[in-house]
C-alpha cells in the first residue's frame, strides 16, 4: 500500500470490517452492493455470492407443503369441534345435575 493510495482505492481492495462479521445481514444495515463486490473479490470470487437459488427438485417440496397444509387444517378444524363438543357435554352436564 502506497502513501498515495486513497480511502476508495482501499475500500475497494478490502472489504470493510463490519461486513465480514456478519454476511448474512438483511434490510436497512446490510452491506452494500460495493461492499459485497468487494468482499467477493477479496474472496477471490468474480461477483457476489447469493445464496440459494433454484431448487433442483420443486415437487418434493410441494408435496411436502400440501400434506403439511391439509394437517395444519385437520387440527385446527379438530380443535373447534373439540371445543363444540365439551360445551354440549358441559351443558348436558350441567341439565342432568340440576335435576
Amino acid at each position: 500500500m502506497t502513501e498515495r493510495e486513497s480511502a476508495g482505492e482501499r475500500a475497494a481492495r478490502e472489504p470493510p470490517e463490519d461486513s465480514r462479521s456478519d454476511p448474512t445481514r438483511s434490510g436497512l444495515f446490510a452491506p452494500s452492493e460495493d461492499e459485497r463486490a468487494a468482499s467477493a473479490r477479496a474472496r477471490g470470487l468474480s461477483a457476489p455470492y447469493i445464496a440459494g437459488g433454484r431448487d433442483p427438485d420443486p415437487d418434493v417440496g410441494r408435496r411436502e407443503e400440501a400434506f403439511y397444509g391439509r394437517l395444519l387444517i385437520l387440527m385446527v378444524a379438530a380443535i373447534v369441534a373439540a371445543g363444540f363438543i365439551l360445551g354440549i357435554v358441559a351443558n348436558l352436564a350441567g341439565y342432568i345435575g340440576a335435576d
